[in-house]
Protein backbone atom coordinates (compact mmCIF):
# COMPACT_ATOMS: atom_id res chain seq x y z
CA UNK A 1 0.00 0.00 0.00
CA UNK A 2 1.28 3.46 -0.84
CA UNK A 3 0.51 6.93 0.41
CA UNK A 4 0.84 10.06 -1.71
CA UNK A 5 2.20 13.39 -0.55
CA UNK A 6 1.74 16.04 -3.22
CA UNK A 7 4.93 17.80 -2.14
CA UNK A 8 8.23 16.87 -3.77
CA UNK A 9 10.99 15.20 -1.77
CA UNK A 10 13.32 18.06 -2.74
CA UNK A 11 12.59 21.41 -4.43
CA UNK A 12 12.71 21.45 -8.23
CA UNK A 13 13.17 24.90 -9.73
CA UNK A 14 14.09 25.97 -13.26
CA UNK A 15 15.09 29.58 -13.87
CA UNK A 16 16.02 29.24 -17.54
CA UNK A 17 14.01 26.50 -19.30
CA UNK A 18 16.02 24.43 -21.75
CA UNK A 19 14.19 21.85 -23.92
CA UNK A 20 17.48 20.23 -24.89
CA UNK A 21 18.31 19.64 -21.25
CA UNK A 22 14.80 18.22 -20.78
CA UNK A 23 15.69 15.52 -23.26
CA UNK A 24 18.94 14.81 -21.41
CA UNK A 25 16.98 14.37 -18.19
CA UNK A 26 14.92 11.66 -19.86
CA UNK A 27 17.96 9.39 -19.56
CA UNK A 28 17.76 9.71 -15.78
CA UNK A 29 14.09 8.73 -15.95
CA UNK A 30 13.95 5.89 -18.47
CA UNK A 31 17.56 5.05 -19.28
CA UNK A 32 19.20 1.86 -18.10
CA UNK A 33 21.01 3.97 -15.49
CA UNK A 34 17.84 5.77 -14.52
CA UNK A 35 15.33 5.96 -11.71
CA UNK A 36 12.63 3.71 -13.16
CA UNK A 37 15.23 0.95 -13.28
CA UNK A 38 16.30 1.18 -9.63
CA UNK A 39 12.75 1.83 -8.43
CA UNK A 40 11.41 -1.34 -10.02
CA UNK A 41 14.53 -3.34 -9.15
CA UNK A 42 14.24 -2.57 -5.45
CA UNK A 43 10.48 -3.16 -5.44
CA UNK A 44 10.74 -6.62 -6.99
CA UNK A 45 13.69 -7.55 -4.79
CA UNK A 46 11.73 -6.45 -1.74
CA UNK A 47 8.47 -8.12 -2.76
CA UNK A 48 10.33 -11.40 -3.27
CA UNK A 49 12.64 -11.19 -0.26
CA UNK A 50 12.68 -14.31 1.92
CA UNK A 51 14.33 -15.01 5.23
CA UNK A 52 13.78 -15.01 8.98
CA UNK A 53 14.17 -11.22 9.20
CA UNK A 54 12.13 -8.60 7.39
CA UNK A 55 14.63 -5.76 7.80
CA UNK A 56 16.13 -6.23 4.33
CA UNK A 57 12.68 -6.35 2.75
CA UNK A 58 11.71 -3.21 4.65
CA UNK A 59 14.89 -1.40 3.59
CA UNK A 60 14.40 -2.33 -0.06
CA UNK A 61 10.78 -1.19 -0.11
CA UNK A 62 11.59 2.08 1.64
CA UNK A 63 14.34 2.83 -0.86
CA UNK A 64 12.17 1.79 -3.83
CA UNK A 65 9.51 4.22 -2.67
CA UNK A 66 12.09 6.99 -2.40
CA UNK A 67 13.18 6.26 -5.97
CA UNK A 68 9.57 6.73 -7.06
CA UNK A 69 9.84 10.21 -5.59
CA UNK A 70 12.99 10.79 -7.65
CA UNK A 71 11.08 9.92 -10.83
CA UNK A 72 8.51 12.53 -9.78
CA UNK A 73 11.25 15.13 -9.31
CA UNK A 74 12.80 14.42 -12.70
CA UNK A 75 9.43 14.42 -14.46
CA UNK A 76 8.72 17.81 -12.92
CA UNK A 77 12.13 19.05 -14.05
CA UNK A 78 11.45 17.88 -17.62
CA UNK A 79 8.09 19.64 -17.70
CA UNK A 80 9.56 22.88 -16.31
CA UNK A 81 12.36 22.81 -18.88
CA UNK A 82 9.78 22.49 -21.66
CA UNK A 83 7.66 25.46 -20.63
CA UNK A 84 9.13 27.78 -23.26
CA UNK A 85 9.31 25.18 -25.99
CA UNK A 86 7.40 26.14 -29.16
CA UNK A 87 4.56 23.85 -30.20
CA UNK A 88 5.12 24.83 -33.83
CA UNK A 89 8.30 25.73 -35.64
CA UNK A 90 6.80 29.08 -36.58
CA UNK A 91 6.33 30.27 -33.04
CA UNK A 92 8.32 33.21 -31.80
CA UNK A 93 11.39 31.91 -30.01
CA UNK A 94 11.82 28.81 -32.16
CA UNK A 95 15.28 29.91 -33.16
CA UNK A 96 16.34 31.64 -29.96
CA UNK A 97 19.24 30.65 -27.79
CA UNK A 98 17.19 28.25 -25.70
CA UNK A 99 15.17 26.30 -28.23
CA UNK A 100 17.32 26.70 -31.30
CA UNK A 101 20.58 25.48 -29.83
CA UNK A 102 22.42 23.46 -32.44
CA UNK A 103 23.81 20.06 -31.46
CA UNK A 104 26.02 17.93 -33.65
CA UNK A 105 26.22 20.53 -36.42
CA UNK A 106 22.54 20.34 -37.42
CA UNK A 107 20.50 23.46 -38.06
CA UNK A 108 18.00 24.86 -35.58
CA UNK A 109 14.93 23.46 -37.36
CA UNK A 110 16.23 19.90 -37.31
CA UNK A 111 17.32 20.29 -33.72
CA UNK A 112 13.87 21.43 -32.62
CA UNK A 113 12.17 18.64 -34.51
CA UNK A 114 14.52 16.02 -33.13
CA UNK A 115 14.31 17.17 -29.53
CA UNK A 116 10.66 18.06 -29.16
CA UNK A 117 8.42 15.98 -31.38
CA UNK A 118 7.74 13.30 -28.74
CA UNK A 119 7.31 15.84 -25.96
CA UNK A 120 4.89 17.83 -28.10
CA UNK A 121 2.93 15.08 -29.83
CA UNK A 122 2.77 12.40 -27.14
CA UNK A 123 2.78 14.17 -23.81
CA UNK A 124 1.92 17.83 -24.27
CA UNK A 125 5.32 19.05 -23.05
CA UNK A 126 5.72 16.54 -20.23
CA UNK A 127 8.05 13.68 -19.37
CA UNK A 128 7.50 10.11 -20.52
CA UNK A 129 8.93 6.72 -19.45
CA UNK A 130 11.70 6.51 -22.01
CA UNK A 131 15.37 7.36 -22.38
CA UNK A 132 16.89 10.40 -24.08
CA UNK A 133 16.45 8.78 -27.50
CA UNK A 134 12.76 8.10 -26.90
CA UNK A 135 13.21 4.34 -26.40
CA UNK A 136 10.69 3.15 -23.78
CA UNK A 137 12.03 1.52 -20.65
CA UNK A 138 11.20 -2.17 -21.03
CA UNK A 139 12.17 -3.64 -17.63
CA UNK A 140 14.89 -5.81 -19.18
CA UNK A 141 17.45 -4.38 -16.74
CA UNK A 142 15.56 -5.28 -13.56
CA UNK A 143 17.63 -7.73 -11.51
CA UNK A 144 15.85 -9.53 -8.71
CA UNK A 145 17.37 -12.97 -8.27
CA UNK A 146 15.98 -13.99 -4.90
CA UNK A 147 19.56 -14.22 -3.62
CA UNK A 148 20.14 -11.32 -1.23
CA UNK A 149 23.89 -11.03 -1.77
CA UNK A 150 23.61 -11.23 -5.55
CA UNK A 151 20.93 -8.55 -5.51
CA UNK A 152 23.05 -6.27 -3.33
CA UNK A 153 25.96 -6.43 -5.80
CA UNK A 154 23.50 -5.63 -8.61
CA UNK A 155 22.24 -2.69 -6.58
CA UNK A 156 25.75 -1.34 -6.04
CA UNK A 157 26.30 -1.46 -9.80
CA UNK A 158 22.95 0.26 -10.44
CA UNK A 159 23.68 3.07 -8.00
CA UNK A 160 27.22 3.60 -9.23
CA UNK A 161 26.18 3.93 -12.87
CA UNK A 162 23.25 6.09 -11.78
CA UNK A 163 25.59 8.39 -9.87
CA UNK A 164 27.88 8.62 -12.89
CA UNK A 165 24.88 9.74 -14.97
CA UNK A 166 23.77 12.24 -12.34
CA UNK A 167 27.27 13.73 -12.18
CA UNK A 168 27.32 14.08 -15.97
CA UNK A 169 23.94 15.80 -15.91
CA UNK A 170 25.16 18.10 -13.14
CA UNK A 171 28.22 19.03 -15.20
CA UNK A 172 26.05 19.64 -18.27
CA UNK A 173 23.54 21.82 -16.42
CA UNK A 174 23.61 25.60 -16.84
CA UNK A 175 20.62 26.29 -14.63
CA UNK A 176 21.22 26.82 -10.92
CA UNK A 177 17.98 25.06 -10.00
CA UNK A 178 18.94 21.94 -11.94
CA UNK A 179 22.36 21.85 -10.30
CA UNK A 180 20.68 22.19 -6.91
CA UNK A 181 18.29 19.29 -7.60
CA UNK A 182 21.09 17.09 -8.90
CA UNK A 183 23.43 17.80 -6.02
CA UNK A 184 20.72 16.32 -3.78
CA UNK A 185 20.20 13.30 -6.02
CA UNK A 186 23.94 12.66 -6.20
CA UNK A 187 24.04 12.63 -2.40
CA UNK A 188 21.23 10.08 -2.29
CA UNK A 189 23.14 7.89 -4.74
CA UNK A 190 26.09 8.05 -2.35
CA UNK A 191 23.92 6.83 0.51
CA UNK A 192 22.35 4.05 -1.53
CA UNK A 193 25.76 2.77 -2.61
CA UNK A 194 26.77 2.74 1.03
CA UNK A 195 23.66 0.93 2.27
CA UNK A 196 23.93 -1.92 -0.22
CA UNK A 197 27.61 -2.36 0.65
CA UNK A 198 26.64 -2.29 4.32
CA UNK A 199 24.25 -5.21 3.75
CA UNK A 200 27.04 -7.15 2.05
CA UNK A 201 29.27 -6.47 5.04
CA UNK A 202 26.51 -7.42 7.48
CA UNK A 203 26.00 -10.72 5.65
CA UNK A 204 29.64 -11.61 6.22
CA UNK A 205 31.56 -9.50 3.75
CA UNK A 206 33.24 -10.92 0.68
CA UNK A 207 34.56 -14.01 2.45
CA UNK A 208 31.16 -14.83 3.88
CA UNK A 209 29.23 -14.17 0.67
CA UNK A 210 31.53 -15.53 -2.03
CA UNK A 211 31.03 -17.52 -4.09
CA UNK A 212 27.38 -16.65 -4.56
CA UNK A 213 25.26 -18.57 -3.72
CA UNK A 214 27.26 -19.58 -0.64
CA UNK A 215 24.71 -22.33 0.05
CA UNK A 216 26.07 -24.53 -2.78
CA UNK A 217 28.70 -27.01 -1.52
CA UNK A 218 31.97 -26.10 -3.24
CA UNK A 219 33.12 -29.70 -3.20
CA UNK A 220 30.54 -30.30 -5.93
CA UNK A 221 32.17 -27.81 -8.33
CA UNK A 222 35.28 -28.38 -10.44
CA UNK A 223 37.79 -27.21 -7.86
CA UNK A 224 40.75 -27.47 -10.25
CA UNK A 225 39.23 -24.69 -12.35
CA UNK A 226 37.63 -22.54 -9.66
CA UNK A 227 40.43 -19.99 -9.26
CA UNK A 228 42.32 -20.08 -12.56
CA UNK A 229 42.56 -17.00 -14.76
CA UNK A 230 42.68 -18.24 -18.35
CA UNK A 231 44.76 -16.24 -20.81
CA UNK A 232 43.45 -16.16 -24.38
CA UNK A 233 46.20 -14.12 -26.03
CA UNK A 234 48.20 -15.66 -28.88
CA UNK A 235 51.47 -15.69 -26.96
CA UNK A 236 49.88 -16.84 -23.71
CA UNK A 237 50.86 -13.78 -21.71
CA UNK A 238 48.78 -11.22 -19.84
CA UNK A 239 49.45 -8.50 -17.27
CA UNK A 240 49.43 -9.86 -13.75
CA UNK A 241 46.96 -8.48 -11.23
CA UNK A 242 45.28 -9.28 -7.94
CA UNK A 243 43.25 -11.92 -9.78
CA UNK A 244 46.27 -13.85 -11.14
CA UNK A 245 48.18 -14.80 -8.00
CA UNK A 246 47.82 -15.02 -4.24
CA UNK A 247 44.89 -16.03 -2.07
CA UNK A 248 41.39 -15.68 -3.52
CA UNK A 249 39.07 -13.05 -2.06
CA UNK A 250 36.87 -15.69 -0.46
CA UNK A 251 39.90 -17.24 1.27
CA UNK A 252 39.09 -20.64 -0.17
CA UNK A 253 41.62 -20.92 -2.99
CA UNK A 254 44.69 -19.49 -4.69
CA UNK A 255 44.64 -17.58 -7.96
CA UNK A 256 46.64 -18.99 -10.87
CA UNK A 257 47.16 -17.92 -14.47
CA UNK A 258 47.21 -20.37 -17.37
CA UNK A 259 47.15 -20.18 -21.14
CA UNK A 260 43.74 -21.37 -22.16
CA UNK A 261 43.68 -24.61 -24.13
CA UNK A 262 40.93 -26.93 -25.38
CA UNK A 263 39.83 -29.62 -22.95
CA UNK A 264 37.16 -31.04 -25.24
CA UNK A 265 37.04 -32.36 -28.79
CA UNK A 266 35.75 -30.76 -31.96
CA UNK A 267 31.96 -31.15 -31.94
CA UNK A 268 30.56 -33.50 -34.57
CA UNK A 269 26.82 -33.36 -35.17
CA UNK A 270 24.75 -36.06 -36.74
CA UNK A 271 23.32 -35.77 -40.26
CA UNK A 272 20.41 -33.46 -40.94
CA UNK A 273 16.97 -35.00 -40.70
CA UNK A 274 15.17 -35.66 -43.98
CA UNK A 275 12.30 -33.41 -42.91
CA UNK A 276 14.50 -30.53 -41.73
CA UNK A 277 14.69 -28.67 -45.03
CA UNK A 278 18.48 -29.11 -45.30
CA UNK A 279 20.46 -29.89 -48.42
CA UNK A 280 20.75 -33.49 -49.59
CA UNK A 281 24.51 -33.38 -49.00
CA UNK A 282 23.89 -32.63 -45.32
CA UNK A 283 21.90 -35.84 -44.87
CA UNK A 284 24.67 -38.20 -45.97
Amino acid sequence: MFYVDKRLQYPVKVENPDPIYARMLQQAIGGIEGEIRVCMQYFFQGWGARGPTTKYRDMLLNTATEEMGHIEMLATAVALNLEKAPTTLQEEGAADGIVGTVMGGGNARHTIEGMLHRHILSTGLAAFPANCEGVPFDMSHIYASGNLAADMYCNVAAETTGRVLAVRLYNAAHDAGMKDMLHFMIARDTMHQQQWLAVIEELGGQQGNLPIPNSFPQEKEDGANAYNFYVNSVDGTAPEGRWTQGPSLDGKGTYSMFKNKPMGEEPVLGPARPDSGAQTEQMA
